[in-house]
């Protein structure tokens, strides 16, 4: 019932479009409404009030205006706890589609006050954050994905009922953010294709196989690394520095793939992509319309080859 009542008010409430981080919450923008213990407590002190000036009892009287008063100050103090709050930061790394998505929203207190209990809410899902009071935190909350691109967020509601549970205070915020889901690789795929070319590379690797040169010892270095007939001759200890022969570059071709259905193509160069940073190889992705990338490797690459093939278009151009 709480959540079809915030639908229906989020039509009404302050942001009606998106909004440029950082947003500060001011009092125009936070809502409060009792909760439903907050309804029981106003029923039970209008009949409080009823008896007692039924019977005209001036203790009984007293005590009902206390605690309405009392009720009456949680209101603001609820609304308090909003108002002031800032939203600095919101991001998530890229994860592939069918995972969740850990969004972190970076939280501020302008004034310095020490908030507790606040709820962070998108969609149906839904987190504590930690107290704030003069540093500023983070809270995480996971976000389903289904298909590859650009996630477009939905408001983000804020909302607590400190400090007595008598009422719910909450605000909304609609960040301009757009998130990046990765496509999801494919499972059990073929191996890499073979690298263009005949060139052979190497790479030093202290797991290699062939000897690459020899070098003055270092602290640290295996024992089994230690060429003895040679550090005797120099009178010094020489350890063997290994290389590991290592493929040229591959090339990950859209073309290549033209027997596949379109989305399995994308499946299929994301998870080429994912054995090529597994295996240390140098690669190039070429896919239509757009310039080569690479040859690299490493992260940043990666994360070029995978957003590239994210953001092709949902359906095969015609």
């Amino acid at each position: 019932m709480g959540q079809r009542l915030d639908a229906w008010l989020a039509r009404f409430a302050r942001p009606r479009r998106r909004e440029r981080l950082p947003v500060l919450l001011d009092r125009r923008r936070v809502y409060v409404l009792p909760t439903g213990f907050g309804l029981f407590f106003a029923l039970l002190m209008l009949a409080m009030l009823g008896g007692a000036l039924n019977y005209n009892n001036n203790p009984a009287l007293m005590l009902c205006l206390l605690l309405g008063t009392t009720g009456l100050a949680s209101l603001i103090a609820a609304h308090l706890q909003l108002s002031g709050l800032r939203v600095d930061t919101v991001h998530a790394e890229p994860v592939p589609a069918g995972q969740p998505l850990l969004l972190q929203v970076g939280l501020a207190s302008r004034d310095g006050r020490v908030r507790r209990g606040l709820q962070l809410r998108h969609g149906a899902r839904q987190s504590h954050v930690p107290a704030l009071q003069q540093e500023p935190v983070v809270a995480t909350i996971d976000i389903p994905t289904e298909v590859r691109g650009l996630l477009t967020l939905e408001r983000l509601h804020l909302s607590t009922t400190q400090p007595l549970g008598l009422a719910r205070a909450w605000s909304w915020v609609w960040p301009e953010v757009s998130l990046l889901v990765y496509p999801k690789a494919e499972q059990q795929g073929p191996p890499l294709p073979e690298g263009g070319g005949s060139a052979r590379q190497s790479v030093l690797n202290p797991a290699g196989e062939d000897v690459h040169h020899l070098r003055p010892y270092r602290p640290g270095d295996p024992q089994r690394a230690v060429a003895w007939k040679p550090s005797a001759r120099r009178d010094t200890l020489m350890v063997r520095e290994f290389e590991q022969p290592r493929g040229v570059e591959v090339m990950l071709d859209w073309q290549g793939l033209s027997a596949l259905p379109y989305e399995q193509r994308i499946q299929r160069l994301a998870h080429w992509v994912d054995l090529a940073e597994q295996q240390a190889r140098r690669y190039r992705l070429a896919l239509p319309g757009q310039a080569p990338l690479g040859p690299s490797q490493g992260p940043g690459h990666r994360h070029l080859c995978l957003r590239a093939l994210a953001l092709l278009p949902r359906e095969a151009p015609r």
